[in-house]
């Protein structure tokens, strides 16, 4: 990865500082993240999520063309949606709100059971612009929330905390029926809700992996995911304040979320990340006519799709897990720059009985001028290996953090490794120290 020659200065100085420092006290680890276990997520099938695009295009067509605020289209989108989630199990209410001179629909559906003072809530706005039927712009993001709703009440889902689902009307106007339902809440109310996920474009046909860096528990959750694909990410920046986790993030709520890019330009960079075409926009149709079903990319879909039900089975129905014996190495390991071989921190873990959890923690302490030129990997006693940082990160120097691996299959005893590998030339660094806790 190139830098200007100021940056590099600026890291290697840096670099030279934080040398100094953890020579006379070692950086602190981040704070723990809670350890929860959660039932495994399920695979959201990409042909359902497809099934409701068709569906809501068919609207559109026999609409007008659009789905927008105040037209019939939309009208039918939410009747489709109510009527979905009603036949699965769900407690629907229709809030309803007036803009531009029409009346306007929220659709909110709960979840029984989950605790009542513990809200985790995902959502989509379903309303086009008057140009086209907005298949991607916000088809997408409607149809895998209502999709992974669906796939709650197929699993028969118990989660300790409340599920509520939301579908908004006017969001092209300016948030308007987000900024009502919240406008609408009582304080009280509002200090209930554990998490709002967004899901905003997650389809583009050219698409990138953005991540909502709001909420730190929830951003890691998504990256977690991405992470077990080997599929980097970045932190999204394009929508930033332009979509409906704003109403709720404006009133204190923690937010997060995926998008996968509208009218900005994919980099070079990106496309060889990625794939696609750089030089071209994420979604050429963006608010255009030709925002149809052919304007969908089925891999960033079904990954997205896939991912919303990994963050609601991990935020919504994990219980905590009392933690178990750790073990830590604080041996500094430095870190080679490119293209040098990977190095290894051993930890030797004795005295526990029988395998893994399904939530052994990885904390992470190391000390680099470029994370995101950083692979990190956990590797087993018998040589399986997983990913727990694969260059995401950009320019931030750092990574301490931390994970939770399902090692369940692997035999706790034995010499665990932390394996990192300088990915790209002109950076350096150290492992500062790493634990692991059963």
């Amino acid at each position: 990865m190139s830098l200007s020659v100021s940056r590099r200065l600026a890291a290697v100085t840096a670099f030279a500082v934080a040398g100094l420092i953890a020579s006379t006290a070692p950086a602190a680890l981040a704070a723990p993240t809670a350890v929860t276990a959660a039932p495994t997520p399920p695979d959201i099938p990409l042909a359902n999520v497809k099934a409701h695009l068709s569906q809501l295009s068919t609207i559109a067509a026999n609409n007008g063309g659009n789905r927008a605020h105040g037209r019939a289209g939309y009208k039918a989108s939410i009747d489709y949606v109510k009527a979905k989630l009603d036949a699965a199990g769900f407690t629907t209410t229709l809030q309803t709100f007036t803009s531009s001179g029409a009346t306007g629909y929220n659709l909110i559906a709960d979840w029984p059971g989950g605790d009542p003072n513990s809200v985790l809530m995902a959502g989509a706005h379903l309303d086009s612009v008057t140009s086209g039927a907005g298949i991607n712009d916000n088809g997408s993001g409607s149809a895998a929330v209502l999709e992974t709703a669906l796939a709650v009440s197929r699993a028969g889902l118990q989660p300790t905390k409340h599920l509520r689902f939301g579908w908004w009307g006017a969001e092209e106007l300016g948030l308007v029926g987000s900024k009502y339902y919240v406008n609408n809440l009582p304080t009280a109310e509002r200090a209930k809700f554990s998490g709002y996920l967004n899901f905003d474009m997650i389809g583009s046909p050219n698409p990138g992996y953005f991540v909502y860096d709001d909420d730190p528990t929830i951003e890691q959750t998504f990256k977690n995911y991405y992470a077990g694909l080997g599929v980097p990410t970045e932190i999204e920046t394009e929508g930033d304040g332009r979509s409906d986790h704003a109403s709720f993030k404006n009133v204190g709520i923690p937010v997060g979320g995926l998008f996968t890019g509208a009218s900005n330009t994919k980099s070079s960079a990106q496309a060889q990340k990625w794939g696609g075409t750089a030089g071209q926009a994420f979604d050429r149709c963006y608010h255009s006519s030709c925002d149809n079903t052919a304007n969908i990319n089925d891999t960033a879909l079904d990954r997205n799709a896939d991912a919303i039900a990994y963050a609601i089975w991990n935020l919504g129905a994990g219980t905590p897990v009392p933690p178990g014996p750790s073990f830590e190495s604080t041996t500094d390991v430095n870190i080679p720059d490119s293209p040098a071989a990977a190095v290894s921190s051993p930890i030797t873990v004795s005295g526990v009985a029988g395998n893994a959890p399904a939530t052994t923690k990885v904390d992470v302490n190391i000390v680099h001028t470029y994370r995101g030129d950083l692979v990190v990997d956990l590797v087993a006693p018998d040589g399986t290996v997983y990913n727990l940082h694969n260059r995401s990160g950009g320019s931030a120097d750092n990574l301490v953090q931390s994970y939770t691996v399902n090692a369940s299959s692997e035999v706790a005893n034995g010499v665990w490794n932390l394996r990192v590998k300088d990915a790209a030339a002109q950076d350096v660094g150290y492992v500062n120290s790493w634990k692991i806790t059963f």
